[in-house]
């Protein structure tokens, strides 16, 4: 068969998942108020809490959720068959990430922009809540390190896209300024903006940037991932709607341009599906499809890192309650449709399936190569681009999503370093926090050498961290609605399935890393499976207390306080 019937059958579940379902979740489990008073103007400070047109505040959720995992899982998925894989993102992104994400966005814009780890202190109870903060440090600390190697490799590998990555960082600054300081048009300002990033685009495809070796004493690699780290730094510290924001709404939009043109691409050329929908012949040590399937591709199904992003950022800059069912949910379809174009561009950009197997030779091969060079021949036979101008869009859009995703992964990891020093009863600020978040991210990332080896080293267990953390946010949206005599089933289903396959992978993880004699990952595995089980055991807790308490009023949320808000 070839990749059409898969594209559309694809965005026909996404679509109906958002005009149905998500308009369920919104009116009869959540039961958005317009007139609910959100953090961001409740606590307006021109800082983190900022009240945002639901547009632009989609492009940095969109984007800042997203980056390379719904390429790279999905990628790599596809050695078992491209049906599993197919199948798991889009169920599970129309009835798991999506109500996930928008249930993570509305408990926090419920409790004044509260993270999740704060939330599991005042819902679970205390005990549960230190425990989630080191499976959430853990997890954030894997995305900022790895992201960092990935970006570092996607600009040595292909120097076309060097311009492109680092010139969106100057067209945000002027569409932060152009939006917020001088008012302008929303849309002017971003058709200019898109025109912009695409013009780079193309400049960057006809001047390729190749760092010297070495420059300024360091390898390329060196100076990229320290040139990530101090960048990532300022933005965290910078007021959102200066740099992260605009960049990620600006990035947002060309980014859906860019999967709009992978798409149309697969509409004009209809390439052939060379791989198989279930591998029967998968290469040796290629683990079980079960459950591995289901922590390989985390983002782009449901993933733990999305309800850090909602509470984190995205609950302190919601506009109006309402906004969330479009933020929340359809910034899951988002990266749904991310995390499909990468399974289409596995398996139906290559010519032969001997070409195939020669790229999927063993388990964890594809990722953001296949997606690159598979996408870039559907490009090329879909709409005629050069393969040269191809691989730049799509390195780009690799490279935009990573870089996005790594510089709210440093600011939410401040606010993490925060909350654990008001555990230790110290206070830490903002520009202390960002140095010891740097400090550790980098220190990871340099651990096994100066290329940025050890930015890798406990990425095996992201998949795993990721959804188990999934799991814990939404036992915390089922406490919240069972005290609210809500319906919690929406929430309890996706949390069973993706607790009992996480918990098991994570298992099988830790009879590898026994076999293997890697006592470092080993360790950290039993933390997490640890704290996981820990944290489940109170969350039924919770659930059986709240299911016997006198219901929360139904139209105003209690505060910590006891006081009541509308």
């Amino acid at each position: 068969m070839n990749a059409l019937p898969l594209l559309l059958i694809g965005l026909a579940m996404f679509a109906g998942g958002y005009v149905l379902y998500s308009r369920f979740l919104g009116n009869r489990v959540y039961k958005l108020d317009a007139s609910f008073r959100t953090p961001a103007h409740e606590l307006q400070d021109g800082v983190d809490y900022v009240p945002t047109n639901k547009f632009v505040l989609w492009g940095h959720h969109f984007t800042s959720v997203a980056g390379a995992a719904p390429i790279v899982g999905p990628a790599v998925a596809v050695i078992w068959g491209w049906l599993p894989a197919f199948l798991w993102v889009t169920l599970g992104t129309v009835f798991f990430a999506g109500m996930h994400d928008l249930g993570a966005l509305w408990a926090s814009a419920r409790n004044k922009g509260r993270s999740i780890g704060t939330l599991s202190g005042r819902y679970i109870g205390g005990r549960g809540a230190n425990l989630f903060l080191v499976v959430i440090f853990l997890l954030l600390l894997m995305v900022v390190a790895a992201f960092a190697v990935v970006i570092k490799n996607l600009l040595i590998s292909t120097p076309s896209a060097v311009i492109p990555a680092w010139g969106a960082v100057a067209v945000a600054l002027l569409i932060g300024q152009a939006v917020y300081r001088y008012k302008m048009s929303l849309g002017l300002v971003t058709v200019v903006g898109v025109a912009a990033l695409y013009g780079l685009i193309l400049l960057g495809d006809a001047v390729p940037v190749e760092l010297p070796d070495p420059i300024l004493g360091m390898s390329p690699a060196t100076f990229w991932i320290i040139a990530l780290f101090v960048y990532a730094g300022i933005a965290s510290l910078l007021p959102v709607w200066v740099l992260l924001q605009p960049r990620d709404y600006i990035n947002g939009v060309q980014l859906f341009v860019g999967l709009g043109i992978l798409f149309v691409s697969v509409l004009l050329s209809a390439p052939a599906i060379v791989a198989p929908a279930f591998n029967d012949a998968v290469p040796a040590g290629t683990p079980s499809l079960v459950p591995l399937l289901f922590v390989t591709i985390a983002c782009g199904a449901i993933s733990g890192f999305h309800g850090m992003v909602s509470s984190g950022t995205s609950s302190k800059q919601l506009d109006k309650e309402t906004d969330a069912r479009f933020v929340g949910y359809f910034g899951a379809v988002g990266e749904g449709l991310l995390a499909l174009g990468a399974i289409i561009a596995a398996v139906a950009g290559y010519r032969t399936l001997a070409d195939w197997e020669a790229v999927y030779s063993a388990f964890g091969q594809g990722g953001v190569g296949a997606f690159v060079e598979g996408g870039g021949a559907i490009l090329n036979s879909g709409l005629g681009l050069p393969v040269s101008l191809s691989s730049t869009v799509l390195a780009t859009m690799a490279i935009l999503f990573a870089a996005t995703t790594m510089d709210t992964g440093v600011r939410l990891l401040r606010f993490v370093v925060q909350e654990a020093g008001e555990v230790a009863k110290v206070r830490i600020g903002n520009v202390a926090g960002t140095l010891i978040t740097l400090a550790v991210g980098a220190g990871l990332t340099f651990s096994q050498g100066a290329g940025g080896e050890g930015g890798l080293r406990i990425w095996p267990l992201f998949g795993t961290s990721n959804q188990l953390l999934a799991s814990l946010t939404l036992s915390i949206v089922a406490v919240m609605l069972i005290r609210k005599r809500r319906n919690p089933v929406p929430a309890l289903i996706p949390l069973a399935v993706v607790f009992v396959m996480s918990f098991w992978a994570a298992i099988v993880q830790l009879g590898d890393f026994y076999e293997a004699r890697d006592w470092l990952l080993l360790i950290i595995d039993l933390v997490i499976i640890v704290a996981a089980l820990w944290v489940a055991f109170e969350a039924v807790v919770a659930m059986r207390r709240a299911s016997r308490e006198p219901p929360e009023a139904l139209d105003a949320d209690v505060t910590e306080k006891g006081e009541l808000t509308k």
